[in-house]
């Protein structure tokens, strides 16, 4: 558990796709023990701050508040409930770390804000001719705030074999592509980036394993999932291009 630095005591983590929670060892000597009650959060809080009632966030009976039905957050630990309100413990298409073919550290981050059509692909299926399509797209709503990301992945008839830079002369030599491709990832099984993992997570109403290369996953512009389409729907099928017209 994250710690703040400025009162030493813990805040809350934001959840992570395809890691454990935080040990009890990683939550300090002071997290409270097996046993413990509601009485030592009270008098650890007494002990560091002197304020009776405002024992990490708590309080004494409703004359403590400030507002009918609010929490007083004016009392020392009033900067960490500002701060902790604010975090989001779901995570967004654009929090999740995902290698560039070419290195680069995070291909999502600098898309944050952008509709995404996010596809895993491969340079030897049937169905890399949409590659086409998918450039046509990211040449034509570029402007409008509109990203196609690539995923390479070799779990589908080992079709994607080749290396970094060999998928990458492929691309761009064959279909010009433009747009972001990541380094090659598994999207199934024990090895599923954690992305995948969130992007088939039942929580975003669309589970399942991917079942073939070129399947397609439409993000809005607040990170969170529109839509899962098929590897056979094709870039330019009516459905998605309403689709993505909508969340433009």
């Amino acid at each position: 558990m994250a710690r703040n630095h400025e009162h030493g005591i813990p805040r809350p983590r934001r959840q992570v796709y395809g890691a454990g929670f935080a040990s009890k060892g990683d939550m300090g000597d002071e997290y409270p023990h097996p046993g413990e009650t509601a009485g030592d959060y009270e008098r650890l809080g007494l002990a560091r701050h002197g304020n009776p009632g405002r024992f990490y966030g708590g309080y004494s009976s409703e004359d403590d508040d400030h507002s009918r039905g609010g929490r007083d957050t004016r009392g020392p630990l009033g900067d960490i409930i500002e701060e902790t309100a604010q975090v989001t413990l779901v995570p967004s298409f654009f929090d999740f770390k995902v290698t560039g073919l070419d290195g680069e550290r995070d291909i999502l981050r600098p898309l944050e804000g952008k509709v995404v059509l996010a596809v895993n692909v491969a340079s030897q299926c049937g169905l890399t001719p949409q590659y086409t399509d998918l450039e046509g797209l990211q040449e034509e709503l570029a402007g409008e705030g509109f990203s196609v990301v690539g995923f390479p992945c070799n779990q589908f008839g080992a079709q994607e074999p080749g290396s970094a830079q060999q998928i990458q002369v492929f691309c761009s030599k064959n279909y010009g592509v433009t747009f972001p491709l990541s380094a090659k990832l598994d999207v199934n099984g024990p090895g599923r980036h954690p992305l995948y993992a969130w992007l088939t997570d039942p929580v975003n109403g669309h589970a399942g394993d991917i079942q073939w290369n070129f399947e397609k996953f439409l993000v809005g512009r607040d990170g969170r999932l529109v839509n899962r389409y098929a590897p056979t729907v094709k870039p330019r099928d009516n459905g998605l291009m309403n689709d993505i017209a909508s969340a433009l």
